[in-house]
């Protein structure tokens, strides 16, 4: 018996493969890209803001269950550029499209499908598709609708809203979601499995973000100032963790127990932001101190100070030196 064997308890099916890859996450900014990836993993690993264009670099979440291990990059949304920022967030998306097994293309239910769907097309077209002599293409790798913010849309209106994305292109599957409402995220997770390879688990079972401490706690920071702030917030702010110093004993320099200290650099392109960001008797530096106190513990693996620093990087967005200075 080679599928399936029996025992006492009837018949059991053979062992499915298992499967692994990578699955980039790819749509216009603030479709839901990042809401998703953490509803699936189950944990914050990228910054969820209404705010467009809050992903900054391709972020690698882990998502590991019985029989796959899926690698979700969470992009930052394809747009056209202003900025040397913005190309270099574009470039970012090419490196990250590079090698992928399969593609989910967010297309926000709530939303008419626009010019900036129609790029982000082309784009996967040209990586991704040959066209045949039809006008139709065959697609290198399966391309993947997934069909957010359901919960917006009444039942006519999303069928209504299915039936335009299956003649929008020819994908291998639809499948809508809500990842606010953790509505239909199995079925995401499931389909986005089925598309993927054979293969061999990658990362330990409990690993769910390739980050390291440094990136994960300044993404942190940026995010809760996003939400502290709102409105107010320029979208010029940048985080870099400095330093993460952990104590030792001056005499043997072995590592006693106390804590640690996280430095941080907060920059701002204008003098005029900086007291934004601070706030009045720096309400705003404490509030965000106050709110990451437990994941920076969790992340350095103890108790710890965050020393966080608001400086100024005139123009920091246009100017390559600082750029890479910044980790773009």
């Amino acid at each position: 018996m080679t599928d399936e064997q029996t025992n006492a308890g009837g018949p059991v099916k053979a062992s499915e493969p298992y499967r692994s890859g990578f699955v980039a996450v790819v749509g216009r900014p603030n479709v839901g890209k990042s809401t998703l990836i953490n509803a699936l993993i189950g944990t914050q690993i990228a910054i969820a803001s209404s705010r467009p264009e809050t992903t900054r670099k391709a972020i690698r979440g882990i998502l590991t269950t019985d029989n796959a291990q899926l690698v979700l990059v969470d992009t930052p949304g394809i747009h056209r550029p202003r900025t040397l920022l913005g190309q270099r967030l574009n470039d970012i998306v090419d490196e990250s499209l590079a090698d992928v097994d399969v593609v989910a293309f967010l297309l926000p239910a709530d939303q008419e499908i626009g010019p900036g769907d129609r790029r982000i097309l082309s784009r996967l077209r040209s990586e991704f598709a040959a066209k045949r002599d039809d006008g139709t293409f065959k697609w290198k790798v399966p391309l993947i609708a997934v069909v957010t913010k359901i919960d917006e849309l009444s039942r006519a209106q999303l069928i209504d809203k299915l039936i335009e994305i299956n003649e929008f292109a020819d994908f291998a599957d639809i499948v809508p979601v809500s990842a606010l409402k953790h509505d239909n995220l199995a079925e995401v997770r499931d389909v986005l499995i089925d598309h993927t390879p054979e293969g061999p688990q990658m990362y330990p079972a409990g690993q769910v973000s390739e980050e390291r401490p440094e990136e994960t706690i300044a993404e942190l920071i940026r995010g809760a100032f996003l939400e502290q702030l709102d409105d107010e917030l320029p979208h010029s702010l940048a985080v870099v963790v400095d330093s993460i110093d952990y104590p030792e004993d001056n005499e043997t320099g072995e590592a006693y127990d106390g804590k640690a200290d996280v430095h941080v650099s907060i920059y701002v392109e204008r003098d005029s932001q900086k007291p934004i960001i601070i706030g009045k008797g720096a309400s705003n530096l404490t509030a965000v101190k106050k709110k990451l106190r437990t994941p920076v513990n969790r992340i350095v693996g103890r108790k710890a100070r965050l020393d966080l620093h608001v400086k100024v990087a005139k123009g920091w967005q246009s100017d390559p030196k600082k750029l890479e200075r910044l980790g773009f």
